[in-house]
């Protein structure tokens, strides 16, 4: 069986020795008064309900998968996972970086970002279906009308309901100028929309009792391509004035994608057949409104990774540690048993250090953009918001893509430490991968991430966003290299002394 310890001392070295975030945090008016012995404590109960409440309901979770009703459209949760979001709602755990004005805990998105990670880490099927109303909470924060955020915010931040967004449609994935769904204007200010969109993630569900979900869609006048795409709040059940429910809304799940992994989140295609929905910021600019909601999933999706890398890791290290196999190459180990423990031997210590080595790296890099996020939004210096909104923008691509592809070769490591066991189930190994390979996938394939940080984040300005990034990295180098605590390498030989070191 796998296990999980939140890994609250290493997230402490990154956010107080490395980062400073306390320091960082109270030059920003909204986090002044917050402390280190708050983030502590607050990332200390966060990793107990990762891992008491959801990380006992990851395996079970895949085994049994989500289940749809085709007579009314309803889908059903793998056992315990209702039960979990309903104490995920009453610790109040969605409300945690939220506006206060919307019933928020105002924290900084840093803590949430490490938050996320052990949720990750515990059960990213389960995750992913609080995790997507971030991202709508945020995107109708930015764009939303005063109407909209009285009607959703509130419910959002509460997490009595859940948020999804549809974009992707059965003809099109990425290239979103294609899409077909259609939007037609009422008499009264709202719209019916009509169409199909696939692998909505947490599409349908018996969690919450409303999903608010994002629509893509096109207006009858809208010009072709990506500049005619408008978006709409469709929620599941509609919305009255006063908050209350009404009617079921008519859009309903059509079917449930039998997938790789992360079988227990509930990955819909969903029909919308006159739908009633309202319209998002401006018509024909939905795409850029939808990014809002879009780069912070590639955020998440980032976080989803490194989450399994630190968990994967975690039980090749045990695993490695009791495994007896073969003796070392310099001599016993462990000379009163019959061989020595694996991890002795230099190939599963490359194997662990280098899933180790991205688990490190992935944390110190999401903390730091998330912290970057903090001040854009917060600071009252108007040049540090600028600042730091530029150095989001070119990080949000490297999080998504460089941390699952490195999380896939990682836990890929992990899964060989264990030999022939790691291909076996009940070991849990197989599930990490499989949940993982997804990740790659997500909010935009990687090598379309490396499209958007080439063409847009570094070409896009003639490479201003990252020569700041660059004078960062000179920066830290600087201030560390007179650090004596710190070992040089040794000075590589020249051309004429190169053969005597191969």
């Amino acid at each position: 069986m796998p296990q999980y310890t939140p890994p609250l001392r290493d997230m402490q070295f990154v956010l107080h020795e490395v980062l400073d975030v306390t320091k960082e945090l109270k030059i920003l008016p909204a986090h002044a008064e917050l402390d280190t012995d708050t983030i502590n404590a607050v990332l200390e109960e966060g990793g107990k309900f990762a891992a008491e409440v959801i990380f006992p309901l990851n395996q079970g979770g895949d085994q049994e998968g989500c289940s749809l009703d085709p007579a009314n459209h309803e889908v059903r949760a793998p056992g315990g996972f209702k039960e979990a979001y309903e104490r995920y709602v009453a610790g109040g755990w969605p409300a945690l970086s939220c506006d206060p004005e919307y019933g928020g805990q105002g924290l900084p998105h840093v803590v949430n970002q490490c938050f996320y990670e052990m949720l990750n880490s515990s059960n990213q099927a389960w995750t992913m279906y609080p995790g997507l109303s971030h991202g709508a909470y945020e995107c109708l924060h930015a764009h939303g009308t005063a109407e909209q955020k009285r009607l959703y915010l509130p419910k959002l931040t509460s997490g009595e309901w859940t948020g999804t967004m549809c974009l992707t449609e059965p003809h099109c994935g990425t290239d979103l100028g294609m899409l077909r769904t259609k939007a037609e204007p009422q008499a009264d200010g709202t719209y019916h929309i009509t169409g199909q969109k696939i692998f909505i993630s947490a599409g349908e569900h018996d969690l919450a009792e409303n999903i608010i979900h994002l629509v893509l869609a096109r207006l009858p006048d809208a010009p072709q391509g990506s500049k005619g795409i408008s978006l709409f709040v469709v929620p599941k059940f509609l919305v009255r004035p006063d908050g209350s429910l009404g009617s079921r809304n008519r859009i309903y799940c059509g079917g449930l994608e039998h997938k790789m992994g992360i079988h227990g989140n509930a990955t819909a295609q969903l029909v919308l057949d006159g739908a009633v929905g309202t319209l998002v910021g401006e018509p024909h600019k939905g795409l850029a409104a939808m990014f809002v909601m879009m780069n912070a999933a590639r955020l998440g999706v980032g976080t989803q990774s490194l989450g399994l890398t630190e968990v994967a890791y975690q039980n090749a290290v045990a695993y490695a540690r009791e495994r007896l196999q073969s003796r070392a190459l310099s001599g016993p180990k462990a000379a009163d048993k019959p061989a020595d423990p694996i991890i002795v031997h230099p190939d599963v210590r490359k194997m662990l250090l280098t899933a180790r080595a991205y688990a490190e790296a992935g944390r110190a890099l999401t903390i730091w953009t998330a912290l970057q996020i903090d001040k854009e939004i917060h600071s009252p210096d108007e040049a540090v918001r600028r600042d730091c909104a530029d150095l989001v923008a070119l990080v949000t691509p490297i999080v998504k893509a460089f941390l699952t592809d490195n999380g896939w070769i990682a836990i890929s490591h992990c899964l060989q430490v264990y030999g022939g066991h790691g291909y076996i189930r009940e070991w849990g190994m197989e599930q990490y991968l499989r949940d993982a390979r997804i990740n790659m996938i997500y909010e935009g394939t990687n090598t379309i991430q490396s499209l958007d940080l080439l063409g847009r984040k570094v070409l896009g300005d003639a490479g201003a966003r990252l020569k700041k990034f660059g004078k960062l990295v000179q920066s830290f180098v600087g201030r560390r290299s007179a650090n004596a605590g710190i070992p040089r390498a040794p000075r590589r030989p020249g051309r004429e002394g190169h053969q005597a070191h191969l």
